[in-house]
């Protein structure tokens, strides 16, 4: 039972009002997650020093450094011009064939979004497809949609690719190898399927003019480069904080406090203008998933989880294979409709509630083994897959997709909500199709 229905019909009220303003997107989503962590705060629905305290259900730093760092590290990285080297050199193999161009695209934005995040490689790659566009003189959309689509794939594959991916990562205290023996192996075929499709929904759009491979010959890829010495620097940090994830979990140390190192040594490393590189960061992303944190805390501490969570173990134990299913489909539901980050953010703590309901003890008396039982991670990964792939749904299911429409739109090309929807629907259902198979046959 909820031991103060007032608070806790206050918090509810609260939380699903910034759900509404977020989906709207009639105020910038950071605004709406401050205000509303404000709000909770001052009216005392959590206490500040609960808030800011991960190990009560706050604001999770580990998530939040982690982007950070990583955000260093590829802000300095992209001023190397490595990003936009690759992809005019992908034009160039494809010889100016459009089909060919958009699925060495769509490989080269979901590797990218594995290795650094779907966010960040999206602002590196989409300004270089509308230059390859406009080369050929034909429309940028079908391949900046299907790179919306890669990226919320290939971001599925690791514990850094998504920020819902951080997060659950962070929550259920599963590491980066974790991810990759779990996820890739499912992504690949996903994105391959997904491709796929896009190249036959596309293909009456993609024409090339007659003297296309001509006009993509005439791209230089070398001069993208600007600083050679700073992009050796830079893959070389960038390669040593990856083998750093791969043994966060035998060094006994936190993806956070790998990506930081990593950040640290390019700082020392490269020397730039700090607060050059600092003003590139996404801060507005940052401040949204701590006001976000707040307000989910407010739930757990006024009772609205923990009773969520005890309506989910009867039908968990007595149906556990249809309740990672169920979890599968509503999170690709959920996310496309409201934005995967909010989403997670809202079924994490159910989910630890619901691991401490199974094994009746304490949330914060929770061990690993505890949060990793085979239904357990049934359920984990069913989330990763559905938040992460459901955000192809619409075009406000995940960050990577607003950021896309944002720089399309600003180049004259805008991306409409009902014109995405006819592509994003068929994508993310038979995605979503591939992804309930692979955990069944997998972990059911």
């Amino acid at each position: 039972m909820i031991e103060h229905p007032t608070h806790a019909l206050l918090a509810g009220s609260i939380f699903v009002l910034a759900y509404v303003l977020i989906a709207s997107e009639r105020l910038h989503r950071t605004v709406v997650a401050l205000a509303g962590a404000a709000l909770m705060l001052a009216l005392r629905l959590v206490e500040q020093n609960t808030a800011f305290d991960t190990g009560h259900g706050g604001i999770d730093w580990n998530v939040i450094f982690l982007l950070l760092g990583m955000m260093i590290i590829v802000t300095i990285t992209q001023r190397t011009g490595i990003f936009q080297w690759l992809a005019i050199s992908a034009a160039k193999s494809a010889r100016g064939n459009p089909l060919r161009i958009l699925v060495l695209m769509s490989a080269i934005t979901a590797v990218m979004s594995a290795c650094l995040d779907n966010v960040t490689t999206v602002l590196l790659t989409a300004p270089v497809t509308l230059l390859i566009a406009d080369g050929l003189e034909i429309s940028p959309i079908p391949f900046l949609i299907t790179q919306i689509v890669a990226s919320n794939v290939g971001g599925t594959a690791t514990l850094i690719g998504d920020p819902p991916n951080i997060m659950i990562g962070s929550a259920a205290q599963l590491g980066f190898i974790d991810f990759i023996l779990s996820l890739t192996p499912g992504v690949i075929v996903v994105w391959a399927v997904a491709t796929g499709m896009a190249t036959l929904l596309f293909r009456r759009q993609l024409t090339p003019p007659l003297d296309a491979a001509e006009r993509v010959a005439g791209f230089d890829a070398t001069r993208a480069i600007r600083d050679r010495g700073l992009a050796y620097r830079c893959l070389g940090v960038l390669g040593l904080t990856l083998c750093g994830f791969f043994a966060h979990q035998a060094l006994g140390l936190e993806p956070a406090t790998i990506a930081l190192s990593g950040a640290a040594l390019l700082l020392l490393l490269t020397r730039p203008d700090v607060s050059e590189v600092l003003h590139e960061v996404e801060w507005a992303t940052l401040l949204f998933f701590m006001g976000l944190f707040v307000m989910v805390g407010a739930l757990i501490e006024t009772g609205i989880i923990s009773w969520a969570a005890r309506l989910l173990i009867g039908q968990a134990e007595s149906q556990p294979n249809t309740m990672a299913v169920a979890v599968l489909w509503a999170s690709a539901l959920g996310s496309g409709v409201v934005d995967n980050i909010p989403f997670v953010a809202t079924i994490n703590p159910m989910l630890i509630e619901l691991a401490a309901g199974f094994s009746n003890v304490s949330v914060n008396a929770l061990t690993p083994a505890q949060l990793h039982t085979p239904q357990m991670l049934s359920f984990w990964w069913a989330l990763s897959l559905g938040a992460c792939l459901g955000g192809n749904f619409t075009l406000v299911g995940a960050s990577a997709n607003v950021v896309v429409a944002g720089i399309a739109e600003r180049n004259g090309h805008p991306i409409g909500f009902v014109h995405f929807l006819k592509y994003g629907i068929p994508i993310t259902f038979v995605t979503i199709l591939l992804s309930t198979v692979y955990v069944w046959l997998r972990y059911l």
